[in-house]
């Protein structure tokens, strides 16, 4: 069955993220290795279709495609790409929450590569917003 949804958290460092169904449900879990030569387009918001199957650790994508991404243009080819074989050396499918300051870091340098038309006072502005929001949600450490 395929299935629609927004990756919700995606960790670059580790490779790995989750994907939000938009049926709702279990948060479905992927790597960046599954998104082929994409890998560089997943950002948390990237609306993506897929298919799953039972890991050992839960739901995790087989298939998956982008549909569209909120930092890139629209995909050129809407061929969906196979998983790789999990292994014993994959990791325990938790995420890291980083500090209020590596948060506001990552925020700044996605605001510079992507916007390069905000001034600094409004750069300041969506960090705070942005952090607050982190907050309420416990993404971020308090």
């Amino acid at each position: 069955m395929v299935f629609v949804g927004k990756v919700l958290r995606f960790d670059e460092a580790r490779g790995y993220g989750f994907i939000a169904p938009s049926s709702g449900g279990e948060d479905v879990f992927f790597h960046s290795n599954d998104f082929g030569a994409q890998k560089h387009r997943i950002h948390p918001g990237t609306r993506v279709e897929y298919t799953t199957e039972e890991g050992e650790r839960g739901l995790k994508v087989a298939t998956v495609r982008i549909l569209d991404s909120p930092l890139d243009a629209p995909q050129s080819s809407g061929a969906p790409v196979q998983t790789r074989t999990a292994s014993a050396a994959d990791d325990d499918g938790l995420c890291d929450v980083l500090t209020a300051r590596e948060y506001t870091a990552e925020v700044t340098e996605v605001l510079l590569q992507h916007v390069d038309s905000l001034t600094g006072a409004q750069i300041t502005q969506i960090r705070e917003r942005l952090l607050a929001h982190a907050r309420a949600h416990g993404w971020v450490e308090i």
